[in-house]
Order: C-alpha cells, then sequence, then structure tokens
C-alpha cells in the first residue's frame, strides 16, 4: 500500500506538534512495532531532542499568548517538519517520490499550523486560562491517538485526519466571525458612553 496515507497523516499532526510526531514514529521504529518508520527517525539524539522539544511545547503550548508566540515562531519549523517526515517516509517505503511525499506533508503541517495557530489566538481573547489548558491538552492527545492509530490503520487514519483538518478550518472561521461582530459591537458602545458621557447626542439613524 502507498504510504501517502501515513505522510498525510503526519502532516496534519505535525501542523499541531511537530516533535511529537518525530518523538512517537521514532519509539514506534526503534520498538520494533512497524518497519514503516526511517532509521534517521529511530536514532537516540533524535528522539532525545524531540522529546525535550516535546516537553517545552507541552508548557509553552498551556500558557495564554506565549501559545502564541510559540505558534508564530513555529509557522516555518512546523510544516518543514511535515515535509521532512513526508520525504523520510516516502523514502523508506519506495512507494511515493520523495518530493511529492514532502509537498503533501509541508502543506499538509501548514494549513494544520494555521488552524491551530488562528484558534489559539481566538481563545486567548477569553480571559480565564482554562480553555488554553483544555484545547492544548486535547491537541497533544489527539495527535498522540491519531498517529498510533495510523500506524496501524493508515488509511482510516488519514480520513479522520482530513476530516479534522476541514472541521478545523470551519470552526476557525466561525469563531473569527463572532470575534469581530463582538469587537464591534464593543467598539461601538464604548462610542456610545464617551458621546453620552460628553453630552453629544448622535441623530437618529
Amino acid at each position: 500500500m502507498s504510504v501517502l496515507p501515513l505522510v498525510f497523516t503526519s502532516g496534519w499532526a505535525s501542523g499541531v506538534n511537530a516533535y511529537a510526531v518525530v518523538l512517537l514514529l521514532g519509539i514506534f521504529g526503534a520498538t520494533g512495532l512497524t518497519d514503516d518508520v526511517p532509521e534517521a527517525l529511530q536514532r537516540p539524539d533524535v528522539l532525545i531532542v524531540a522529546g525535550v522539544l516535546f516537553l517545552c511545547e507541552a508548557v509553552a503550548d498551556k500558557i495564554p499568548y506565549v501559545d502564541s508566540v510559540w505558534d508564530s515562531v513555529h509557522t516555518v519549523i512546523r510544516p518543514v517538519a511535515g515535509a521532512v517526515v513526508g520525504a523520510l517516509l516516502a523514502g523508506q517505503s519506495g512507494s511515493l517520490s520523495v518530493l511529492a511525499a514532502g509537498a503533501v506533508g509541508g502543506s499538509t503541517a501548514l494549513v494544520s499550523h494555521l488552524v491551530k495557530a488562528g484558534t489559539r489566538m481566538a481563545v486567548n481573547t477569553s480571559p480565564e486560562p482554562f480553555s488554553n489548558i483544555a484545547l492544548s491538552t486535547a491537541e497533544d492527545l489527539g495527535v498522540a491517538g491519531i498517529i498510533s492509530f495510523a500506524i496501524f490503520h493508515p488509511v482510516a487514519a488519514a480520513v479522520i485526519a482530513g476530516t479534522l483538518l476541514v472541521l478545523g478550518v470551519v470552526i476557525l472561521v466561525v469563531l473569527w466571525r463572532k470575534i469581530r461582530r463582538f469587537r464591534r459591537r464593543r467598539a461601538q458602545r464604548r462610542e456610545e458612553k464617551r458621546l453620552a458621557a460628553a453630552g453629544v447626542v448622535r441623530p437618529p439613524e
């Protein structure tokens, strides 16, 4: 079977948490649970670095506004990671062009990253921190679950990843529309209060 489903799924997951993808794939390969993971991802130094960076992201991703800064820094890193992982998987299986796999993994990771970053910015408009923690934890568990599932059921996992990608885009659009309406109404109320305090009566519309 073509490695394309696994490439697509790992690309989606890389856009959410690239370090978790590298760490999980490396562990699955090193423990012999799958032969689809290239040796480059199984190296001890790669696993150690991925593990340390995963822990850093696990902390930064749960702090309001720090998570948005972290996402900004990773606008390039996550798509590149998705492209590299995709190319390595294709090179390992030989069933898909390395360039094609890199393009699929990188572009999917980019869209997934933009959805995550945009959603997190929308969530940061909420004054309480618990929504960030809940969303970040759900993302971490989702990445772990779908990568583990993809190792044994790549096609089904790719369908799930594609569905989550589409839903993420739709939710992001809805969230930002609601936030824009809320901000316009709040700005209008502030302007009305300012004019009322200054004794200015606005003409009827």
